[in-house]
C-alpha cells in the first residue's frame, strides 16, 4: 500500500470521527446570551441574534432559559468548528487524491 493510500485512509477515518461527533450534538441555537446588570425589577439575562434579513433581535430570558440557551449556542459553535474541519479534509482529499485535469507548469 502506497503512502498516498495510507493518507487517504487516515483522512477518511478522521472524517468519520468528526461525523460521529456531530451525531451526538443536542439542541443548537444562534446568537449570543449575556448577563447584564439589573436596572429596576427587570430580568438580567439577554439573548440577541440576527434574523434572516440580518436585523438584530433581542429577547429577555429567565435564569433557566439563559443556562439552556448558553449550552445550545456553545453546541452550535462546536458544530460550526467540526463542519469547518470536515470541509478542510474534503478539500484536501479533492486536491490530493481525486484525479483532476492536467495543469500547465
Amino acid at each position: 500500500m502506497s503512502n498516498k493510500d495510507r493518507q487517504l485512509i487516515a483522512l477518511e477515518a478522521r472524517l468519520r470521527r468528526l461525523a460521529r461527533r456531530l451525531s451526538h450534538t443536542g439542541f443548537i441555537s444562534q446568537g449570543s446570551v449575556f448577563e447584564r446588570k439589573i436596572r429596576g425589577s427587570g430580568s438580567r439575562y439577554q439573548w440577541t441574534w440576527k434574523d434572516p434579513r440580518q436585523k438584530t433581535l433581542s429577547l429577555t430570558l429567565s435564569a433557566q432559559q439563559f443556562v439552556w440557551l448558553r449550552k445550545a449556542i456553545g453546541q452550535a459553535r462546536a458544530v460550526d468548528k467540526t463542519l469547518e474541519q470536515m470541509r478542510q479534509i474534503s478539500h484536501r482529499v479533492l486536491l490530493q487524491h481525486v484525479p483532476g485535469p492536467r495543469r500547465r507548469k
